[in-house]
């Protein structure tokens, strides 16, 4: 049903204003949807893209594996691709031989339910739709799962361009140079190398059906032959994107410059490490993991930006910038006090983050006014790979240090005279956000205030399920749980109210990946360096913004719960296999390797 109050900006605004107006997001400092996504499918995508240097247009899957006849409508043909489906398809394969009954099939289903295809919802059976490919392989960026890339919310977009790290034009280029090269050859691209294990490429690089897989390879896991089979089955890779949208590969990148260049650091540091030595269901769950913590370091580093530029109108330089800082709970919801301080150390953090519709919606505001007046705009500022200087410039807008700045203003403040006018019989609430000139004195601010207002709850949810994707909550390998709660008491005469709390964790795998990682080294050198469980606990906090055995700003921590949280973390890295200390002094507590990276000894560190 249309939104009556878009109708009224529509018809009041000009119609290209209210359309670039009423949208959640900004991508000069944030480029991506805010919107929930699965994080989990977002590596097939990255695999095509640096493959080919585009986006990843709509496959074959469905053709090949649905079992409703082509005609069919799109959901019908969805819903009848189950895994039952590829078993059957695959069973009649000449190089997958032995599945050949009805047992048979159900045993190959279960294979592939349990390392490569995954239902809607994550539900369990051989008959429901299949929604996502765990990427054990290169060959699943084969598979178009899900079948239209834009539903990955620009996630392998900005994944791809910031690992490329390409600083100069509008969109990613192909560059057989670099630390990420982009459609070049797999033994160059980390991540490309790490998991085209058997391939070989015939032809041209653009050559879609150019990926060959050499059977005579027998190092592969049955994992990954379970993929290679399925994508096999559909000839080629995907064409690229077609019609109205863009099959080019925006080179925007988050404004946060230091946590994207440490997430790049990360990334590549990891695969050219330990991609060869993890087993390939653990090296998953490891990536996603880092994706996670790099993503989530971005994104609360965009967050804490954004208020520095509310208050002061500028970006601050990369040395300056960092992420929130949030308290974790290192008992993952089983000591009641620490979960409690982490959940409120988290709503902390949202209280901050329910502000950022409204500062976003700011910046669209600036953003359309600076490009609408002749005298802003026919100055040439540099607005990406990264648009620290635009968004400076705005900034001087917002705090009228430009000579432009009362025009804009001014022009604001007649629009905001329109809206309130047009909407004081349906909404007059809004209305009077709008007018009140004694709470908010400047227009721009009333103006971005009353949009956000207007568009409801929406900009929040999308907001929060942004966050929750990015720290893929309540998963096995997640950084992050909520649980509901409810406030109140019915005898009191308070109406019971139910609601969403979430804490930061540390799963066991997002732990293995963070030991792991800083373990290494910096740069290229050699060998694994000492770390020990003091100096581990600071690179979380400087680098990720995770407190384990302090308190962030404005959280009140007793010593005893601090020395728990931290005893309760050195216990789990025990178990784990990644901690080692004769005694209890500081010292002799040093942090080991599960896994041996590549070209290490196989005794000690390396």
């Amino acid at each position: 049903m249309p939104n009556p109050a878009r109708a009224v900006i529509s018809d009041v605004l000009p119609p290209k204003m209210a359309k670039e107006l009423w949208r959640g997001g900004y991508t000069k400092v944030l480029p991506m949807t805010v919107q929930a996504f699965d994080l989990s499918a977002a590596l097939p995508a990255i695999f095509y893209m640096f493959r080919f240097g585009q986006r990843r247009g709509r496959g074959r899957f469905l053709d090949t594996f649905s079992a409703a006849p082509p005609e069919s409508r799109l959901q019908e043909r969805r819903r009848l691709t189950t895994i039952d489906r590829v078993a059957d398809v695959l069973g009649e394969r000449d190089d997958l031989v032995g599945f050949d009954d009805d047992v048979k099939k159900a045993i190959l289903g279960d294979l592939l339910l349990c390392f490569g295809l995954e239902n809607v919802r994550r539900e369990l059976g051989r008959d429901k739709q299949i929604q996502r490919v765990a990427p054990t392989h290169y060959m699943t960026s084969w598979i178009d799962l899900p079948d239209r890339v834009a539903d990955l919310r620009g996630i392998p977009e900005m994944i791809v361009a910031t690992l490329s790290n390409q600083r100069k034009g509008d969109y990613v280029k192909a560059t057989p140079t670099g630390r990420f090269p982009i459609a070049g050859n797999y033994e160059e691209n980390p991540l490309l190398s790490a998991f085209s294990r058997g391939v070989r490429r015939e032809g041209p690089s653009a050559e879609r059906a150019g990926d060959r897989f050499e059977e005579s390879d027998q190092d592969v896991g049955l994992d990954q032959l379970l993929m290679i089979r399925v994508a096999q089955q559909m000839r080629s890779a995907p064409d690229s994107v077609k019609g109205k949208d863009s099959a080019t590969i925006s080179n925007q990148r988050p404004i946060a410059m230091r946590a994207s260049r440490h997430f790049s650091e990360d990334m590549r540091r990891f695969v050219r490490s330990y991609a060869s030595e993890v087993p390939r269901l653990a090296l998953v769950d490891m990536l996603e993991v880092c994706i996670a913590t790099g993503m989530v370091a971005i994104l609360t580093s965009v967050v804490e930006i954004l208020f520095h530029w509310l208050e002061k109108g500028d970006i601050p330089r990369p040395d300056d910038q960092g992420p929130a800082e949030i308290f974790v709970d290192c008992s993952t919801g089983v000591d009641r006090n620490l979960r409690t301080l982490a959940e409120q150390s988290f709503d902390d953090v949202l209280r901050r983050v329910e502000r950022v519709p409204t500062v976003l919606t700011t910046l669209r505001v600036l953003d359309y006014a600076a490009r609408d007046n002749r005298r802003v705009k026919s100055v040439n500022i540099q607005q990406g790979p990264y648009a620290t200087d635009w968004l400076n410039l705005l900034g001087d807008l917002l705090h009228q240090r430009h000579a432009e700045s009362a025009f804009i203003h001014r022009k604001l403040d007649e629009d905001c005279e329109k809206l309130a006018d047009a909407l004081e019989a349906a909404d007059p609430e809004v209305a009077e956000t709008f007018r009140n000139a004694d709470s908010e004195p400047k227009a721009l601010l009333r103006f971005a205030m009353g949009m956000t207002e207007l568009m409801g709850s929406q900009p929040r949810s999308h907001l929060m399920g942004m966050i929750d994707s990015t720290m893929l909550m309540d998963r096995p390998n997640g950084l992050a749980r909520k649980r509901s709660t409810t406030r109140g008491s019915a005898a009191a005469g308070v109406s019971r109210r139910s609601r969403e709390v979430r804490s930061l964790i540390l799963s066991d795998a997002a732990l293995d990946y963070l030991v792991h990682l800083h373990l290494l080294p910096n740069g290229n050198k050699p060998g694994m360096q000492r770390l020990s469980v003091r100096d581990f606990l600071k690179t979380l906090r400087d680098r990720y913004g995770f407190y384990v055995d302090s308190a962030p700003a404005g959280l009140s921590v007793s010593n005893e719960l601090l020395h728990l949280n931290r005893r309760t973390l050195e216990r789990r890295l025990r178990d784990l296999g990644l901690l080692v200390g004769v005694n209890d002094a500081e010292s002799m507590k040093r942090l080991r390797p599960r896994f041996q990276h590549k070209g290490s000894s196989k005794h000690g560190l390396g």
